[in-house]
């Protein structure tokens, strides 16, 4: 085993230039990363620049390159149909996605609604639209309490969110709900995710306010993947935020949820001080469900100047056999049209003491990360990927 321990943050969101086939999904011309390095030319990430993110084939000049990286830097296409969470994550572990999970762009219809309603035991819904999650429970929330229907709601992603009061409706209750719609979105209505929205009423003033009691409801990624592969050899993974919804638990042996990045790198960090050997594997999910599809173009550079300014704090704190990876699963360039997900490659940073560095190049594929990781605990290989030398 070449490696005790892999540290592998996935920046959620954090694209590097659309992919070839963009056109397919309607994303044309998207590049989170280089967006907005044009927007903010003074944006200040000089440790992921000096890992080599600027020197990316294809970067956008605006990144910043620097003449000496110290780390491995490259990008990878994705090859499963589809850019949404799920469909990235499973690539990176070794399952490729075929066809893309269903979507409802226009709302759900009566014949799921209505089967849902009646095995759920509610009065109905509210909403029954695309909307932000934000933006819906102002609008819907008061109806909602004296209702007593959840608001039910969706995006261009293949998600099922479901939002409702922890006060009025309950937090379990929702989560029962959850998994009843869980359950029904199968065969032809496969959908990604299903997610419990649960909120409050706002306690320093007017509206509400979501909490951090979020669920993800994924389908079950199956036994032929890297978490499977690690959790019966033996190697501990330790999940940090979504990490653990979005593969339905498989290989999971520790799980810590999060709020907001900072609580997700500080997480991190502490599992780093607890765990001496195994996968800690960590999404930050700001990038994307608070910046990238509400297009916040300035947040969105202020939350990549934040990790920036935390990463050396994760770089120290790493052993001498540690290996980090970076890298993300998807776009959601916030300077695009619409709030969707935007099909783009993503970056490949690689660090570690001793590492030589070198320009990986476009690899083929996301689940080269994961061959490497298996490769690096000495499990079997993955249905597909290849392992970065380095």
């Amino acid at each position: 085993m070449k490696n005790k321990r892999v540290i592998w943050i996935v920046l959620d969101s954090v694209g590097i230039g659309a992919m070839p086939d963009a056109d397919r999904f309607g994303d044309t011309g998207a590049d989170t990363l280089g967006h907005i390095a044009e927007a903010y030319p003074d944006i200040r990430i000089p440790n992921l620049r000096s890992l080599g993110l600027g020197c990316i084939e294809g970067a956008a000049p605006a990144i910043g390159r620097v003449p000496k990286p110290i780390g491995v830097y490259g990008k990878a296409a994705e090859v499963s149909d589809g850019k949404d969470s799920v469909t990235g994550h499973w690539e990176m572990i070794g399952i490729r996605t075929k066809e893309p999970f269903q979507t409802f762009p226009d709302g759900f219809p009566d014949r799921i609604v209505n089967a849902f309603t009646e095995a759920a035991g509610i009065p109905g819904v509210l909403g029954n639209c695309v909307d932000s999650g934000t933006a819906i429970i102002q609008r819907l929330g008061r109806e909602h309490e004296e209702t007593g229907k959840p608001i039910l709601y969706t995006s261009q992603d293949s998600v099922f969110q479901i939002a409702a009061s922890e006060e009025t409706f309950g937090l379990d209750r929702l989560y029962r709900i959850c998994e009843i719609a869980r359950a029904q979105l199968t065969g032809k209505d496969l959908m990604a995710r299903v997610i419990a929205r649960p909120f409050i009423r706002n306690p320093e003033g007017e509206g509400y306010v979501r909490t951090s009691n979020r669920h993800d409801y994924a389908i079950h990624p199956g036994e032929e993947n890297l978490l499977a592969y690690l959790a019966e050899a033996g190697v501990p993974v330790i999940s940090v935020g979504k990490i653990n919804d979005l593969f339905s638990g498989c290989g999971i042996r520790k799980a810590y949820k999060t709020v907001n990045n900072p609580d997700g790198v500080n997480r991190t960090l502490e599992v780093m001080q607890d765990e001496k050997e195994g996968l800690i594997f960590t999404n930050l999910v700001e990038f994307d469900s608070t910046w990238g599809h509400r297009r916040d173009v300035r947040g969105y550079k202020e939350g990549l100047e934040y990790f920036d300014l935390r990463l050396p704090e994760i770089m120290e704190a790493m052993q001498e056999e540690d290996l980090l990876i970076l890298t993300a699963d998807h776009g959601c360039d916030p300077s695009y049209k619409g709030t969707d997900h935007t099909r783009e490659y993503v970056p490949i940073l690689l660090y570690g003491h001793g590492i030589t560095p070198k320009d990986l190049g476009i690899r083929t594929s996301f689940a080269d990360l994961g061959e490497t990781v298996g490769q690096l605990f000495g499990v079997q290989h993955l249905p597909m990927g290849t392992a970065i030398k380095y």
